[in-house]
């Protein structure tokens, strides 16, 4: 366990300093490898929500996750109309498009596992 706090530790002094590290919005919204960087890392967290979900569920395992996906995609539909021109509107419809499709992934990847 002692990987556990040293991966902790690392990522609280990440997140610390994480925000004075980068540049203002308008500059992170004009860079794709920021664009790029987030969307991975919201797919792969979905697809850890996915996997969660799966686990939780007990029976249709993979349904659950994909339910759960059309949830997190109706939530991004509703954030990109309430905060129009806070990001481009193609980054939001991409990310919408891509949380069911990564929380299918997560819930394959659980009933993989529980098969093992």
């Amino acid at each position: 366990m002692n990987w556990l706090r040293s991966v902790l530790a690392v990522l609280a002094l990440t997140m610390r300093m994480f925000p004075d590290a980068l540049p203002d919005q308008a500059a992170m919204n004009r860079n794709a490898w920021v664009k790029l960087f987030m969307l991975i890392y919201t797919l792969v967290c979905v697809a850890c929500g996915g996997y969660v979900t799966a686990w939780m569920a007990r029976r249709s395992e993979v349904r659950h996750a994909v339910i759960m996906g059309v949830i997190e995609a109706a939530m991004t539909v509703w954030v990109i109309s309430e905060l129009r021109g806070h990001a481009p509107l193609w980054s939001g419809i991409v990310g919408a498009v891509l949380v069911v499709p990564a929380a299918w992934y997560g819930g394959m990847i659980r009933v993989k596992r529980a098969a093992l």
